[in-house]
């Protein structure tokens, strides 16, 4: 069977729900991580067990991960989860869902966790607290904040 992959970028792609023997065709297309995005039961009994679908992707080499998560629910403990295991999962990765779309956006919200740790740990170096407090204090005609300057 083929499974239908659509390409987000060169290190992360998606997919509806997956079973057991797509894992070999996956391992096969150069994956290296599988993430399920997708709880255990919400399709049925026709849904493949994560436990399941793990062992299977052990077997081929795959590093598996899962990340259960309740559609148009995404929690912000389930990003910060994902960012890790993305940042450090072997690449390219092959996120999947129901439909692909859940394994999209929680992607999509990790990146930007990511990005905003790394905007703010620029601003920390900066030191801004400090570079406006020497602002402030050469504005004031004492050289401090008394509270006794009228600038």
């Amino acid at each position: 069977m083929t499974i239908q992959i659509n390409q987000q970028s060169v290190e992360f792609s998606t997919a509806a729900q997956i079973n057991i023997e797509d894992l070999a065709e996956i391992a096969s297309l150069g994956f290296k991580t599988v993430i399920n995005n997708r709880p255990d039961g919400e399709g049925g009994d026709a849904q493949p067990k994560s436990a399941d679908l793990a062992a299977a992707a052990k077997k081929l080499g795959l590093a598996y991960i899962y990340i259960p998560v309740v559609p148009n629910n995404i929690q912000p403990d389930q990003v910060e989860a994902y960012a890790k295991a993305y940042a450090s999962a072997a690449k390219p990765v092959l996120g999947f869902c129901r439909t692909g779309n859940r394994a999209a956006n929680i992607r999509n919200m990790a990146l930007n966790v990511e990005q905003a740790k790394g905007v703010i740990a620029w601003l920390k170096s900066k030191c801004l607290i400090t570079r406006l407090w020497r602002w402030y204090k050469g504005r004031c005609s004492k050289g401090s904040c008394c509270g006794s300057c009228k600038k």
